[in-house]
C-alpha cells in the first residue's frame, strides 16, 4: 500500500510545495523545556523540514503546533541578553530622532515580550503599547509599567484596537516575522492599525546571511518563515504596504530591519539601501533554486564536523558542557543527536530555565556558576550569535585552560 502524502501550499502564495531546504528530521518544540516531574513523560516530536516554494521563494515550515502551544508559559525573555538591550536603546533612539516621535504619538510593538524596547520609547516620553501573546512574560512587562496587553496579533486585533481609538505611528516588531504562521492576516492587520503617515519597521534574520554561513539551526518550529528582502518585499506590497528603506544589523547572525509605509498615502522618500539591497539579493542568487537546494549537502557536513570533534574530545576523555538554553541550540543538539554522553550539562543566566531540562535531549540547566564548579575542558556556545558577550562573561575559564567551542557555520575552538 502506497502512503498518502499530504499536500503542503506556500503560506503566502498557497503554490505547492515541493522543494527541500533542509529536512533536520523530527524534533520537539524548541521551547518546550522539561519540568523535572515530567521527565518520565513522552515529548511530542514534529517534523522540522523546510520548503521553499518555488514561485515567491519563501522559505517556511509547515505549521505542526498551534501558536497557542508554542507561547504558553513561554520561557524566553529579552531582557536577559545585555548585547541586546544596548541594541534596543540605540534603535529606541534613531527612531526618536529620524521621526520626530514626542508626546503626541503612540508607539506599538508587536510581541513585545517583557518590555525589554518599550521601557526606552516610556523613559523618553513617548506613549506605548505593547501586544503580546504569551501570558507569564506580559505580566514582567506589565509589572515594569509597561504597557502591555495580552493577545495574538492580525486581523482582528488590530480592528479592536483601531476601534478603541488606537493607531500607530510608529508599529514595529522585533523577530516576530518569522513566528507568524498566517502571514498574510498579519501584515493585513499592520495596514489596519498604522496611521495614515505611520512608519512599520520590522527586524528580521536575514535568510541571506543565514545560507551563508550555513545557520540551519535557526530553523525551529516557532520560526515559521525565513525571509529575504525579496519576498517580504512582495509580501508587503501585495498587501498595500512599500519598503522605503533597510538597514543591515549584525544581530542574531545578520538581520536585516525594513521600514514601510502606506502605498497610498505614505510621504517617506524611498532610499538607494532598497536598490542597494535588492542588487545584494539578485548578485547572491537569491532570486535562483540552486540557491536553495545546495543548503542541505552543508548541514549534514556541519553536523558532522561537530560530531567528530565531539567523539575526539570525549575519547580523549575531555568534559564538555553547553552554554546557553537557546532555541537555536535545542535544534542543533537534537539533530546532531547529542545528548548526555556528549554534553554533561547546560548553563543558561535565565532565572526561568534553570532547573528544567532541555528539549528532546533532557539535559539539565544550570545557573552558570556551575562551570567554575566543574571546570570542563570545553564549552560549546549554543547561542553562537552572542559568543563575544559570552567568551567576555565567562573568559575566567581560562584559568584552567578551557576552550570555547563555536559550532556554526561549522565547528571552530576559540582559546
Amino acid at each position: 500500500m502506497t502512503p498518502t502524502v499530504h499536500s503542503r501550499s506556500c503560506r503566502f502564495c498557497g503554490t505547492p510545495l515541493t522543494l527541500t531546504f533542509s529536512d533536520l528530521g523530527m524534533s520537539p518544540l524548541s521551547n518546550a523545556f522539561v519540568k523535572p516531574d515530567a521527565l518520565d513523560r513522552m515529548e511530542r516530536f514534529y517534523p522540522l523540514h523546510a520548503y521553499v516554494c518555488d514561485v515567491c521563494r519563501l522559505v517556511q515550515l509547515e505549521q505542526f503546533a498551534s501558536p497557542l502551544e508554542i507561547f504558553d508559559d513561554y520561557a524566553y525573555f529579552s531582557s536577559y541578553s545585555q548585547s541586546w538591550l544596548s541594541h534596543c536603546e540605540a534603535y529606541t533612539s534613531q527612531m526618536i530622532q529620524r521621526f520626530g516621535l514626542v508626546a503626541q504619538h503612540q508607539v506599538v510593538e508587536i510581541a513585545s515580550n517583557d518590555g525589554y524596547l518599550l521601557q526606552y520609547f516610556k523613559a523618553a516620553g513617548v506613549p506605548v503599547l505593547g501586544i503580546e501573546p504569551a501570558d507569564n512574560v506580559a505580566r514582567v512587562a506589565q509589572a515594569a509599567g509597561v504597557n502591555t496587553i495580552v493577545k495574538f496579533f492580525g486581523t482582528e486585533t488590530a480592528t479592536d484596537l483601531v476601534a478603541s481609538g488606537i493607531r500607530a505611528d510608529l508599529l514595529l516588531g522585533n523577530n516576530v516575522l518569522a513566528h507568524v504562521p498566517d502571514l498574510n492576516d498579519f501584515i493585513l492587520g499592520m495596514k489596519l492599525l498604522l496611521k495614515s503617515d505611520g512608519v512599520i519597521t520590522m527586524e528580521f534574520p536575514h535568510l541571506l546571511r543565514m545560507i551563508e554561513a550555513n545557520q540551519f539551526d535557526t530553523i525551529y518550529h516557532e520560526h515559521f518563515s525565513y525571509l529575504s528582502f525579496e519576498t517580504v518585499e512582495r509580501v508587503f506590497a501585495h498587501h498595500g504596504l512599500t519598503m522605503f528603506d533597510v538597514d543591515e544589523l549584525p544581530t542574531h547572525g545578520g538581520s536585516i530591519r525594513i521600514y514601510a509605509q502606506h502605498t497610498e498615502t505614505g510621504k517617506q522618500v524611498v532610499s538607494p539601501s532598497v536598490l542597494a539591497m535588492r542588487k545584494q539579493e539578485a548578485d547572491f542568487g537569491i532570486g535562483k533554486l540552486e540557491t536553495y537546494t545546495g543548503f542541505a549537502a552543508r548541514v549534514c557536513h556541519a553536523k558532522r564536523a561537530l560530531l567528530e570533534f565531539l567523539i575526539k574530545a570525549k575519547r580523549e576523555g575531555k568534559s564538555v558542557v553547553g552554554y546557553g538554553a537557546a532555541a537555536k541550540g535545542n535544534t542543533l543538539l537534537n539533530y546532531c543527536g547529542i545528548r548526555s554522553d556528549f554534553l554533561d550539562y547546560v548553563v543558561d543566566n535565565s532565572l526561568y530555565k534553570q532547573g528544567l531540562y532541555l528539549p528532546g535531549t533532557r539535559l539539565p540547566i544550570y545557573p552558570p556558576d556551575k562551570i567554575r564548579e566543574t571546570k570542563p575542558d570545553y564549552i560549546l556556545i549554543l547561542p553562537w550569535n552572542l559568543k563575544s558577550e559570552i567568551m567576555d562573561q565567562m573568559a575566567y575559564v581560562r584559568e584552567w585552560g578551557a576552550a570555547f567551542v563555536i559550532p556554526i557555520p561549522s565547528v571552530q575552538v576559540l582559546l
